[in-house]
């Protein structure tokens, strides 16, 4: 079936369906990966975006087990591609792409001139897109939604250490604010020897007196200023003095909750190869991204950490004396590059 990818200022890409055949409305995204896709698909920073990946050719190595997702299923609206490939090689496949998406209830195009939408977006900015086919459906604006509360675990869960043998004890607890966690977050810390405990983003957890010695405020979708419980429960954790680390979201989520403001970037940064600078060095890490908000005033006490490349914009801040760090990018990318898994060691070593 033929479907049409509508913008809201009334321009109209025709397409071949390859997903599940629903209308879907949301924000319209870009990213530069060429490699990933079920990672990118899983995403839960996603949540509420129609994603356009700008590489020509995806599906080629099909989709593999759950075990290699960042969450329990597909987190993006829609998807639109260039060329689809439903012909896949790969060992580890277990489904094709489309087999995915219909599974899934996620609608997908193949449309083939996604250069002329990448550019509308950088030239015009992220804008509210609709996928439709039979019936006509009406716009949705994601960014007003609290998408965390959406994707957020609704229970505690915890995780014990990944080289845990038999009495041999973790060495440090992370709790774990859930505002739409990958799960190789939580991998990496778990195979560092850390326990961590995962809760919902609005738990309470210094009332609850949870024991613990560190903190990660994790990645997740949407405005960071949907999520004024979480942000003052992290004001209260910052009066503990314990480690704090912030990821993506968290990053942002530090800064409004330490007396900084965010602000919604043109049209994001998403993809695998996004250049940071550490400031002060002549360092240049290549991150992957996936985000919509950045920090625009650096909170007092703090001080820029990591700059982007490219725009020059925050991509991270750090506390002048105080055990608290955050990054914009995301140093567990997976797929992606490891350029950054250092952090988690410093934020090891900080608690």
């Amino acid at each position: 079936m033929n479907g049409r990818l509508i913008f809201s200022d009334g321009t109209v890409c025709e397409g071949t369906s390859f997903g599940y055949e629903k209308g879907v409305a949301g924000e319209i995204a870009f990213s530069t990966s060429m490699m990933g896709y079920p990672e990118s698909l899983t995403d839960p920073s996603y949540k509420g975006q129609i994603l356009t990946f700008s590489y020509p050719l995806v599906g080629n190595y099909g989709v593999p087990r759950k075990e290699h997702w960042e969450s329990e299923h597909i987190q993006v609206s829609g998807l639109i591609v260039s060329h689809y490939s439903n012909f896949p090689s790969h060992f580890q496949s277990k489904m094709s792409l489309s087999e995915w998406l219909i599974q899934e209830q996620i609608p997908a195009l193949e449309i083939s001139d996604t250069r002329f939408i990448v550019k509308k977006i950088r030239d015009e900015g992220a804008t509210l897109v609709k996928i439709e086919f039979e019936n006509k459906i009406e716009f949705i604006d994601p960014n007003i939604q609290n998408l965390v509360g959406m994707v957020s675990t609704k229970r505690i869960i915890v995780h014990e250490p990944a080289n845990l043998r038999g009495l041999q004890r973790h060495s440090k607890t992370v709790v774990l604010i859930d505002c739409g966690v990958k799960a190789n977050i939580i991998r990496e810390l778990t195979k560092r020897n850390v326990k961590v405990i995962q809760v919902p983003w609005d738990y309470d957890f210094i009332e609850s007196g949870m024991d613990y010695d560190g903190i990660l405020v994790s990645n997740g979708p949407g405005d960071p200023k949907m999520v004024q419980k979480t942000i003052e429960i992290v004001k209260k954790a910052l009066t503990k003095g314990k480690p704090l680390f912030g990821i993506c979201l968290g990053n942002q989520i530090l800064a409004l909750a330490s007396g900084g403001d965010t602000y919604k970037l043109p049209f994001g940064h998403r993809g695998q190869n996004q250049p940071c600078e550490l400031i002060g060095t002549d360092k240049c890490y290549i991150t992957t991204q996936n985000h919509g908000f950045a920090i625009g005033k650096i909170p007092s006490g703090f001080k820029p950490w990591f700059i982007n490349g490219n725009d020059k914009t925050n991509e991270g801040i750090i506390h002048n004396s105080l055990p608290f760090m955050s990054v914009q990018f995301h140093p567990e990318a997976a797929p992606g590059p490891f350029d950054t898994q250092w952090l988690f060691d410093k934020f090891i070593q900080m608690i």
